[in-house]
């Protein structure tokens, strides 16, 4: 295995399609998928007044974790960052977080001219802000060191 620079890992983070957080909810340890963008040290991310909010106004440390993985040659990096979750008021970085988000996501969102184009985003009032207070990143190795496999065999 080999650490990932801060930026190789910013890199990774900005990249991935999905994040997982994990965070406390009623006591309990709990793990989401999600859609994000990152804006300089910044993770940004919508949801609705659900389990993920609640949890996130009551206990706000939260670990947020994304992966690549090759199929054919089995090389695999992750990173994980830590942080505390903020509602967010300013209505610009709101904003900055729609757009952004539609920017990443366009492929997946298709046209907003279609029918039912930008549809997924709606209906997610709530903006939350990651300052990243740590982050780390690991790979299975270059081609010149001992390589692990998936789950770090």
């Amino acid at each position: 295995m080999e650490s990932l620079s801060r930026e190789e890992s910013l890199r990774l983070l900005e990249d991935a399609p999905v994040a997982h957080i994990g965070l406390i909810s009623e006591g309990r340890p709990y793990v989401t998928p999600m859609s994000f963008v990152v804006v300089g040290e910044r993770i940004l991310f919508r949801t609705t007044g659900g389990k993920k909010l609640r949890a996130l106004r009551a206990a706000p440390s939260v670990c947020i974790e994304v992966c690549r993985y090759d199929d054919q040659s089995g090389d695999w990096a992750s990173v994980i960052v830590t942080g505390k979750a903020t509602e967010v008021e300013d209505s610009q970085l709101g904003q900055l977080t729609v757009t952004k988000l539609y920017e990443k996501y366009s492929h997946a969102l298709g046209n907003p001219m279609s029918r039912g184009g930008l549809q997924p985003l709606q209906g997610l009032p709530h903006v939350i802000e990651v300052e990243i207070d740590d982050i780390s990143g690991m790979s299975s190795g270059s081609p010149f060191a001992l390589r692990t496999r998936p789950g770090r065999l």
